[in-house]
Formats: C-alpha cells, structure tokens, sequence
C-alpha cells in the first residue's frame, strides 16, 4: 500500500472513530480528495483530522466535524442546499456528492475563486460559489431543503430561518466567537423550530457584509 493510501486510510477509520457512521457521508468524504482544498505548507496535514489555516484568515474545518455537520444535515439526493461560507471548498464538494443543488455562499471573493477553481477542475457542476454577505442567506433562490453555516452566529441568522422551507433542517454553530460554542440541528416544523443540541465546537465567527479582498 502506498503511503498516500494509508493516511486515507487511517483518515477514514478518524472520521468513523469520531461518530461519522453514515455510509452516504463516509462515501462522500471518500470520493473527496480533501489534498485538493489544502494548499502550500500544509498540504502535507491534509489527511490529518485538525483544522488548517487557509487565505482570508479563515480555516478548513477538521475533517471529523465536516462530517458530523454533514451527517445531522442529512441530506438527500433531490435536495437543494445552502452553505454559508464557502472557505477552502471543501465542505461544498462533500455537499455536491449527496445533494441536488449546492450554492455555496463566501464574503471573501478571494476564496470564492480558489474553491470554483478546484470545482472546475474535478467537473463539479452542481455546485453555485458566490461573493456575498452569507447572514443574509441567499434569498433569490429560497427556499431550501438544507442549510450549512461554517462560522458561528451568536444566534441563528432570522434571514436564514426564514428561508428553510418547511421540514427543512439547518446545522450551524452557535456561541460567542472566543467562547466554546455549540453545534445546532434546527429543524423548521408547521408550528415553528424545534433545535437540537449536538456537540461543542470552535469555528470562526460570522461577519455580516463583503471581505476587502
């Protein structure tokens, strides 16, 4: 077995060590070479389960959490999903494997570059990157079956509730920036939202308006 083999391999029984169980999210996580979204001196840790520094000032999540956020999303093959912070990519290739539709959502155009460049490059033509202010969602093509948010709110985004459709289910962690936060399942029902508590977590905050770059 050749080394780059085994660290896939050894990242995949990670991400089964650390609750990923869905064989749908596992498959995805398979297909999706996470070496593509890491780029320069941290190439080499692209199959380790730890968040890396990518441009912008922004991270590509650990691996184990992508998975966990893309599990509680439970995505399904006609669904059209939302992401807001788009990053390296990453997490809207694993999104594009399982979903109709992703519109993927950044405030750095920079970063919405690179991830169309990489989309580009692996054909992915199901996926939408976009420069915009992602706390005010995407409401020209609401609404949706699943909404992701990358960088924690210090409470789900009204705009963003707004525009999951009913029986929808959004992920998103919530809790002061600097603090530990929460990992949120929301689900919209006929009588409102009904939230679900799944894991502390740590991700960048969410800023509302465009990046300078």
């Amino acid at each position: 077995m050749t080394e780059l083999a085994e660290r896939k391999m050894r990242f995949l029984y990670a991400l089964r060590s650390k609750g990923v169980t869905d064989p749908r999210v596992l498959s995805a996580m398979e297909r999706i070479d996470r070496g593509h979204f890491v780029k320069g001196l941290f190439a080499e840790r692209a199959y380790e389960d730890t968040p890396l520094p990518i441009a912008c000032g922004q991270t590509i999540s650990q691996p184990s959490v992508v998975g966990l956020m893309t599990q509680a999303l439970d995505v399904g093959p006609r669904d059209k999903v939302l992401e807001i912070g788009t990053g390296s990519g990453y997490q809207a290739a694993i999104l594009s494997q399982l979903a109709r539709r992703v519109y993927t959502v950044e405030r750095h155009r920079r970063l919405v570059r690179e991830a169309q460049e990489v989309f580009d490059s692996l054909a992915f033509t199901n996926i939408t990157a976009l420069s915009a202010d992602g706390s005010r969602g995407l409401p020209e093509q609401a609404p949706f079956d699943r909404i992701i948010v990358t960088a924690a709110a210090e409470d789900p985004p009204g705009p963003l509730l707004a525009q999951l459709r009913e029986g929808g289910i959004m992920v998103l962690p919530v809790g002061q920036s600097d603090a530990v936060q929460s990992l949120i399942k929301v689900t919209r029902t006929a009588a409102g939202y009904d939230y679900e508590e799944l894991r502390p977590v740590r991700f960048v905050p969410l800023v509302e308006g465009l990046g300078q770059d």
